[in-house]
């Protein structure tokens, strides 16, 4: 469809049902799901042992084809993972990440679909049988962006500000505000340090204003939606909807 033909009150109560569904499921999967939060379609998002942390404002965005899965591998003779994410997260459709050791994402990061974030080979390279292989664990620093399917291995580091690449196979520490991109990723640019960064926590500085401002788009968008019209979009649609 060009554009959404429900009236506001239908999307207004899919809205409400959503928050309600990630209050009901979804929070008593987590260790820590904090306030603020934004899941779109909650029932593709997967949440598979723990502990796994996920701080205030986060917006996770799933899709039946492109699920969201945080997985941790169990507490197990002394070795167990947990994965661990700052506040104004961006979570997008085919997020993966995986821990059997320990992952640390810092406030302000945003990850692009299908990327994937492990902190283990998940077999050994000789014994095939190992369930874990080598672990070793992720830091990723604040306001970081990693691009669309790009893969973070076991043991990297990577500093404030910086941008992996569309694709990316980091193996290797990332400093700050740099780009970096390939297979295997390497600095492909600098980025200034004395320029503002303007980042998620701003657009979330003022959340009631923020929620007042989607709120009153959607009415603008949705003004003169009817239940007959919508109903006609879904089973007889025309060139145009």
């Amino acid at each position: 469809m060009k554009r959404d033909h429900r009236p506001y009150y239908i999307k207004y109560c899919d809205l409400t049902f959503q928050r309600w569904y990630v209050r009901h499921f979804l929070r008593p999967q987590f260790e820590y799901l904090g306030e603020g939060f934004t899941f779109m379609k909650p029932w593709y998002v997967e949440v598979f042992q723990g502990p796994v942390y996920l701080g205030d404002f986060a917006n996770v965005i799933a899709t039946p084809d492109r699920r969201v899965r945080l997985t941790v591998w169990p507490e197990e003779e002394g070795r167990g993972g947990g994965i661990y994410i700052g506040k104004h997260a961006l979570i997008c459709p085919g997020t993966r990440i995986s821990s059997a050791r320990k992952i640390t994402i810092g406030d302000n990061c945003m990850m692009a679909s299908d990327c994937y974030i492990t902190d283990s080979d998940w077999h050994g390279i000789y014994d095939r049988n190992s369930p874990l292989g080598h672990t070793e664990p992720i830091e990723i620093g604040d306001n970081v962006w990693i691009g669309d399917s790009a893969i973070i291995c076991k043991g990297v580091t990577i500093g404030d500000n910086s941008v992996i690449g569309a694709g990316s196979v980091v193996v290797k520490n990332v400093p700050a505000n740099v780009v970096c991109a390939g297979n295997p990723a390497v600095v492909v640019r600098n980025l200034d340090p004395g320029k503002a960064m303007i980042t998620r926590a701003q657009w979330f500085a003022d959340p009631l204003a923020l929620k007042q401002e989607f709120d009153a788009i959607d009415r603008r968008k949705l003004k003169g939606n009817t239940m007959i019209r919508w109903t006609r979009s879904l089973l007889f649609p025309r060139r145009g909807d």
